[in-house]
């Protein structure tokens, strides 16, 4: 028998913006309300965005969010939706601090609430910097199906409100949500949601935020899993979406327990929906698909929503013919459309014809504006006036692109896009003041080697859909070189780039030691060179622009390590 149609609304609130989050959440239960849904979940603070940082410290934003909440109910109620219970993320706030709160709301008003119990402090996550953790269960009762609230990490950790709920009977918990993407994740997550439910024996409804918020990149990927792991509906990534699912009374209630020791209970019963007349909800299961795609997807969200979150129109770039500005500039494409991308080709004497060229056919493929800045004579001036040679001179040139590039924002307002990787960023093979310039870098936590396979995952995509390839193939074939100097290849002083990025991934993401990486088969004097040449450019990667994150340790505010540092895991090396 049926007792209630669920709907799971993955939105892309903006962090700060209550009226426009508000606005969105009434738009998105409206709809909801058409597809008959009785029960419509938001993520984790969809009212507030997230993550709000230092914003949840000022009492002020907590009154504004407080404030909206209520507005938020009248609202509800004033577009027909009273009926309807709501259940959504908000920032609340009191004598022991602020709060990572959901509020249930029916009749116009908040009905019952809960205060995230986990707060985690792992990688990207401050959260007991911000939050205090809540000690309480909410549980609302609908034709007779008693629901609890849960906030993310609550079913993440074992222990906690998951197994305080599943004393205190009840029928199936709504997980709120606002996880971060990064590869794997996805898998991750439903692997937890799918053993916290068997654990209680019964279903879990998982929405997550989707959209880009600085360096993070929220994919949705929201979802329903039965009490036996199976999967009951799927959300896409990358799309805001609303997922519709219909719940049957369980067989069997789970015993109603009215004390829980430890935890407080507030329970509320709403008047009972009629659900006669239904057809039953077809079950929506999106498409997994590949981890070349997935990280495309984040890539484009990441840097749209940056762009237009922070009011640019347009962005800047220097095409240089190379692999790296190739994909930069694909992306922005994908993200923001070709009338938006401005690429520059900016020659110096030692840049060759193909580099040109490729940098011209890409502009043909896609349509982008192009134009080419020689800095030939500007670099130049440089060089005879201050007498450089050698790293001097070569840095001079990227330094000369990068005030191109900063001035034709000034003139025009683009948001300049810095084309570095991750691998390039490790070892510090960027110019700072030069190539590092900019206010975003799209590919700055894609290793060197994935940038390839995304380039030829794109082209193949295109082709598949009988469009052009964006990115020339000799901009993937050809050997990575700067060009600062006559003919410079990056393998003059780096190894191969997949053998640098399996030495890059167990020392940053994974924080293996020299010994560590040496036993697993790779030469004790080429690691100890990569770890110098890592630790010793710990402080270009801090000035470097923020990017979005999509490995599990993204350079930034996950992987965070001093500049002044005398330790030296490698110093019997020659590690200095």
């Amino acid at each position: 028998m049926q007792a209630l149609r669920l709907a799971l609304a993955q939105i892309n609130s903006v962090v700060g913006d209550l009226a426009a989050n508000s606005a969105a959440i009434v738009e998105w239960t409206v709809r909801a309300a058409h597809d008959g849904a009785n029960v419509v979940v938001f993520p984790e603070m969809a009212l507030t965005g997230y993550p709000v940082e230092d914003l949840a410290l000022r009492p002020s934003f907590a009154a504004a969010s407080a404030r909206a909440l209520t507005e938020l109910a009248t609202a509800l109620d004033s577009a027909g939706c009273g009926d309807r219970i709501v259940v959504v993320g908000y920032l609340d706030r009191d004598a022991e601090g602020s709060r990572n709160s959901a509020a249930v709301i029916a009749d116009g008003r908040v009905t019952t609430r809960y205060d995230k119990h986990s707060l985690p402090t792992y990688r990207v996550f401050d959260e007991a910097r911000y939050f205090a953790p809540g000690s309480g269960l909410s549980i609302t009762t609908i034709n007779g199906l008693r629901l609890g609230v849960v906030v993310c990490e609550d079913i993440w950790q074992p222990g906690g409100s998951v197994p305080a709920y599943a004393a205190a009977g009840v029928d199936m918990l709504l997980c709120l949500n606002a996880s971060p993407f990064e590869q794997g994740k996805d898998e991750v997550r439903r692997s937890i949601a799918r053993r916290r439910a068997t654990e209680i024996g019964a279903p879990i409804a998982y929405v997550n935020v989707v959209g880009g918020q600085d360096e993070l990149v929220f994919d949705g990927a929201s979802f329903v899993v039965g009490p036996d792991g199976s999967t009951w509906g799927r959300s896409p990534q990358f799309v805001e979406h609303l997922l519709v699912v219909d719940i049957d009374a369980p067989a069997a209630p789970h015993p109603d327990a009215a004390e829980v020791p430890g935890w407080s209970i507030d329970r509320v019963t709403l008047p009972d929906v009629a659900v006669t007349g239904w057809q039953r909800a077809e079950p929506s299961l999106a498409e997994i698909v590949g981890t070349e795609e997935q990280v495309w997807g984040a890539l484009v969200t990441g840097l749209r929503d940056y762009v237009h979150k922070n009011g640019f129109r347009s962005v800047a770039l220097g095409l240089s013919g190379g692999i790296d500005s190739a994909v930069v500039a694909a992306i922005a494409v994908d993200a923001l459309g070709s009338d938006a991308v401005h690429a520059v080709s900016m020659p110096s004497t030692y840049s060759s014809t193909h580099s040109r060229t490729d940098a011209e056919d890409f502009a043909s493929r896609t349509g982008i504006h192009f134009r080419v800045e020689p800095i030939a004579d500007m670099v130049a001036c440089y060089v005879d006036q201050l007498h450089l040679t050698g790293l001097a001179e070569e840095n001079i040139q990227a330094r000369c692109r990068g005030m191109v590039l900063m001035a034709l924002s000034n003139s025009f307002g683009h948001l300049v896009l810095a084309t570095g990787n991750k691998s390039e960023l490790a070892v510090g093979y960027s110019t700072i003041y030069g190539d590092a310039v900019g206010g975003f870098a799209p590919i700055k936590d894609v290793p060197k080697s994935l940038v390839w396979e995304l380039a030829r995952w794109r082209n193949k995509s295109a082709a598949d859909r009988g469009d052009i390839p964006p990115i020339p193939e000799s901009s993937i074939d050809k050997p990575p070189s700067a060009e600062l100097r006559p003919g410079q290849l990056d393998t003059d002083s780096l190894p191969d780039y997949d053998e640098l990025d399996a030495i890059l991934f167990r020392y940053v993401d994974h924080d293996q030691g020299l010994e560590d990486i040496v036993a697993a088969g790779f030469d004790a004097a080429v690691v100890a060179d990569i770890l110098r040449k890592v630790d010793a450019s710990e402080y270009k990667r801090r000035q470097y622009p923020i990017g979005t994150k999509v490995t599990s340790r993204a350079f930034g505010r996950d992987r965070r390590m001093p500049i002044t540092n005398g330790w030296r895991d490698y110093a019997a090396h020659g590690g200095v």
